[in-house]
């Protein structure tokens, strides 16, 4: 397995802890996001070799840096949410823009450029998406037009325009991706190059400690050499080939965002007196604001750890399965910001509060790196693959495999999560026979219902037999957010499924039964009484001193 051992990755985490207790305290991320001011110190101290190195985290051992791996990089993605998500951004903006090296260039342009941004501690931006194209890469118009001498290629002029790009106008170095005569192509292009300028910073909702900018090339020459991989009309693929690392890590900034509003609303709700009693001891308090985030984060953590273990054991792509980790935990990040602000009522509601900074930061986790439409859209598209080919096998067996664990562990959520995944089994095969798909709404509601199902089946899989470093919850809390997240996955299931496949014209008079709503009905006993210890358990964890 690659990566970190835990005693390095509990120093790096540790001396991240220590500096941002240190230097980013709460009114001074309050102040850079109030002037809208990129904290261009505090990414140097970040990337500065002497002090944390961070860059060197997703930089290859043999490249001169730590080698970390997707472990890793979520775990310490998380917890630079959790201090800010702007300052987040702008580490992850560096971490994007070298992958097409990292994944597509040759050994020569790796060690190269690798070995700079390592020794240089260069910023980086990854500059892809365009005015008129957004998440559509394809539809790109930036055009790299070659320059010959003698008949050999020897350079490109790129021309264009790119927008929305992390880092635009502070990074010292750009993988640009432009058309080629071959196809889309990556290119590496530095800062201060003749013809590339970039415009001012985006005026932003949220992450305002990060820079935006759009970026503007006029007959931008780059060397063949800086054409990465050496090979024309790579680059969508190269771009597709980090989908399962990248989205893995915005979805540990959902995460961590969503963890930090969460816990200081838990807080709160133990110091706030209504009515004789701290909010904590209200079940109208806490079932809706506190105890369903609580459920929903640990859900997607549960899910990304899955993942993160698959890619450091070799697989690759992993595109879906990345997808259905950044789309839950953003959602879910989002929803517990919200939630938060409602939970500290005109406090949150406040500048002077972080939990209102936080909601305004997280929301972007859920539009870059493809929005939530674009992973609701390749969760659906893929997993109806796999349904089709599979002859409606692919989530009857995992199912089926459910069940099994039920009767080794039964607390653990995973009869009630086997229900979700027959019950989406049913609704697939129902829509391949009534052809509901041709519904694009049909399609992207089954990409939400994809994500429930699985993150309900692996986190029931993993409640007790691989416990999390990530946070202090015990094997029966977890065991408890498990059986409520298998509870709701199914329900949402069978009553959504239900409800947009007869709104879609499905034609099977006893669909209701064979979604076997009874049964899942039967399962949400016990649902009230797993809120009260989750509910009770959270004001242990994060008790007040």
């Amino acid at each position: 397995m690659v990566g970190l051992d835990k005693e390095t990755r509990d120093m790096v985490l540790d001396t991240l802890r220590k500096y941002a207790a240190d230097k980013l305290k709460p009114e001074f991320l309050l102040k850079l996001d109030h002037e809208d001011q990129f904290p261009h110190e505090v990414l140097n101290e970040l990337y500065d070799p002497m002090n944390l190195g961070l860059h060197l985290l997703f930089i290859p051992e043999e490249y001169d840096g730590l080698g970390g791996g997707a472990y890793d990089i979520y775990r310490v993605s998380e917890l630079m949410a959790a201090i800010d998500l702007g300052i987040a951004t702008g580490v992850l903006a560096t971490f994007l823009g070298s992958d097409p090296v990292r994944v597509g260039g040759t050994e020569e342009q790796k060690a190269h450029w690798m070995g700079r941004v390592a020794e240089e501690a260069l910023l980086m931006a990854y500059g892809a998406t365009e005015p008129q194209a957004g998440s559509d890469l394809a539809a790109m118009t930036t055009k790299a037009v070659p320059v010959q001498e003698n008949g050999t290629v020897t350079g490109y002029k790129i021309s264009g325009q790119k927008q929305w790009i992390s880092n635009g106008g502070v990074a010292d170095l750009y993988t640009i991706l432009a058309l080629a005569p071959g196809g889309p192509t990556w290119f590496i292009v530095e800062k201060g190059a003749e013809g590339f300028s970039y415009g001012k910073p985006e005026d932003k909702h949220g992450i305002r400690a990060s820079n935006t900018a759009a970026l503007f090339m006029e007959d931008v020459y780059v060397p063949v050499e800086r054409l990465v991989g050496d090979k024309e009309g790579e680059g969508l693929a190269q771009a597709q080939a980090v989908f399962g690392y990248t989205r893995l890590m915005v979805g540990a900034f959902g995460l961590g965002a969503g963890w930090a509003a969460l816990k200081r609303a838990i807080e709160y709700a133990q110091e706030r007196i209504q009515g004789g009693a701290p909010l904590i001891k209200k079940q109208g308090y806490t079932h809706k604001l506190l105890v369903p985030n609580a459920v929903r984060l640990e859900a997607a953590r549960a899910y990304i750890e899955w993942v993160a273990e698959q890619l450091d054991t070799g697989d690759h792509g992993l595109q879906t399965e990345g997808a259905i980790a950044k789309y839950l935990a953003t959602e879910a990040g989002n929803k517990a910001a919200e939630d938060a602000i409602q939970a500290l009522g005109g406090y949150g509601y406040t500048k002077e509060y972080m939990v209102e900074k936080i909601k305004r930061d997280v929301r972007i986790t859920t539009i870059y790196e493809g929005t939530s439409e674009i992973m609701e859209w390749t969760i659906a598209r893929n997993r109806w693959q796999e349904h089709l080919k599979s002859r409606g096998a692919f989530y009857g067996d995992w199912a089926a495999k459910l069940q099994a664990i039920h009767l080794k562990e039964p607390d653990n959520g995973a009869g009630t999560a086997a229900l979700a995944l027959q019950a989406l089994a049913t609704l697939l095969e129902r829509c391949r026979l009534d052809r509901l798909t041709r519904n694009q709404h049909v399609l992207f509601r089954l990409g939400e219902l994809v994500t429930y199902a699985e993150t309900a089946a692996i986190f029931a899989e993993r409640a007790c037999s691989h416990p999390t470093e990530a946070i202090p919850l015990n094997g029966e809390v977890r065991q408890a957010l498990s059986r409520i997240h298998a509870r709701d996955a199914a329900l949402k299931i069978a009553a959504d499924g239900l409800r947009w496949a007869i709104g879609a014209g499905q034609t099977d008079p006893q669909l209701a039964e064979s979604l076997n709503l009874p049964a899942i009905y039967a399962a949400q006993d016990g649902q009230v009484a797993d809120m009260n210890f989750v509910s009770e358990q959270l004001a242990k964890i994060f008790a007040v001193n």
